[in-house]
């Protein structure tokens, strides 16, 4: 069962907090990293990424860096930017985007859960983008970067939610890209007791999002516990940090295709084949409305595809859309084998809409794929079965941000 802890969280002064909320590290190239915290002092992007302390040609990778990243830490803390809660406590973290909101509860969960498999993922990591996470949280002495998880809700955690959102949030802003954040501290003994009693209920909890940064986080807490062989399971390296969704309040979207060319073929057999394999009809500018079906644009018209339908007891890899995509088209008559790797093939998340697939299709490529977005209960599905989701599969908007809470180990 999972243990979801409460903690006393390292946290933006409230009149500061909107300029230290910042993006995830990885959303940014280093050039974009730089060009982003010019000006911006207090960004936690500066922490996030302190290679943007230094001259370009710094190898980003060095300890002086990591070093940095520490130092610009516990400066900020120490010239009253960031506070720390006298006790452990839950916090509510709301992120609203185009009208709707979604709320996510702040708390610690235990690298043991990962290890157990009670913390489920749905994707593989790599070791070579491990190590900078890794050296970044280990020398900070901080998890900085909450772990995006998903559960299926439960009504006690969720009448809590509702009683401390009729409160005044103790942060309240909207960021340069037009997302509120909002955000609650939950230290009453009793919500505390009921939510990590809640979720001592629950056997599953995913990851939603954050798969390198939670491996990271426990590789650290693993590190340190060999490093401290007397360790009773309590410290606070045995947990790291989160921000846990109930499936109800999320929205995944969808995560589109582009293909640079036709493996040889015109555009004119390309679609005879296309027409072999679905039942395609021409259609009006749209995103496909429902599962098994795929908006595809190719010499500037757009194409409905129906994918054919599932078998009941399909594995469910092979029952998601962009499954079948890759098996049906990308594979056979794209000749796009493994699109982790395969050069010809690009992602554009659904955020960017359908003007960027059109975009791209006028630049640098010849046919698009809208894909409709995977569902919460499809992740689920997948992770439940202990298998991986196909690459480029989700696309959660939006994003959390960095700063706004720290653990400290």
């Amino acid at each position: 069962m999972a243990v979801i802890k409460p903690f006393a969280a390292i946290r933006p002064n409230v009149k500061e907090a909107d300029q230290i909320a910042a993006l995830p590290y990885d959303v940014y190239n280093r050039e974009e990293a730089k060009e982003v915290v010019s000006g911006h002092p207090l960004s936690f992007l500066n922490i996030d990424r302190p290679e943007t302390q230094f001259a370009d040609e710094q190898d980003m990778y060095a300890d002086e860096v990591y070093q940095k990243a520490h130092d610009l830490f516990w400066d900020m803390v120490q010239q009253g930017h960031y506070v720390k809660d006298e006790k452990p406590c839950y916090y509510l973290y709301e992120l609203t985007m185009d009208g709707r909101s979604q709320t996510g509860l702040v708390a610690c969960a235990s690298i043991d859960d990962y290890q157990n498999a009670v913390i489920k993922k749905h994707e593989n990591t790599r070791a070579e983008k491990e190590k900078d996470r890794i050296r970044h949280v280990d020398t900070v002495g901080a998890q900085t970067g909450p772990i995006f998880l998903a559960y299926r809700g439960v009504d006690e955690v969720n009448r809590v939610v509702d009683k401390t959102k009729k409160c005044a949030p103790v942060n309240d802003f909207t960021s340069e890209d037009g997302i509120r954040h909002r955000v609650w501290v939950i230290d009453d003994a009793a919500d505390l007791e009921m939510i990590e009693q809640a979720f001592s209920g629950i056997s599953q909890i995913y990851i939603a999002d954050g798969h390198h940064r939670c491996a990271s986080a426990v590789k650290v807490g693993l590190k340190r516990r060999e490093e401290n062989p007397g360790y009773t399971g309590k410290e606070p390296f045995n947990y790291f940090l989160s921000v846990l969704f109930p499936d109800q309040e999320l929205m995944i979207m969808d995560y589109n295709r582009v293909v640079k060319d036709l493996n040889g073929l015109s555009a004119k057999a390309y679609l005879e084949q296309v027409e072999k394999l679905f039942r395609v009809t021409p259609m009006e500018k749209a995103k496909p409305q429902s599962k098994g079906h795929v908006s595809m644009y190719l010499e500037g018209k757009w194409y409905d595809l129906v994918l054919p339908e599932s078998k009941a007891d399909e594995n469910p890899v092979e029952a998601m859309d962009v499954s079948k995509l890759q098996k049906l088209l990308l594979e056979p008559v794209l000749g796009i084998g493994d699109p982790k790797t395969d050069a010809r093939i690009d992602f554009v998340g659904g955020i960017r809409g359908l003007e960027e697939l059109e975009r791209r299709c006028k630049t640098d490529c010849k046919v698009a794929f809208a894909m409709y977005p995977t569902a919460i209960s499809e992740l689920f599905a997948v992770a439940d079965a202990s298998l991986l989701m196909p690459p480029k599969s989700t696309w959660f908007e939006p994003k959390l941000r960095s700063g706004l809470f720290i653990h400290e180990i």
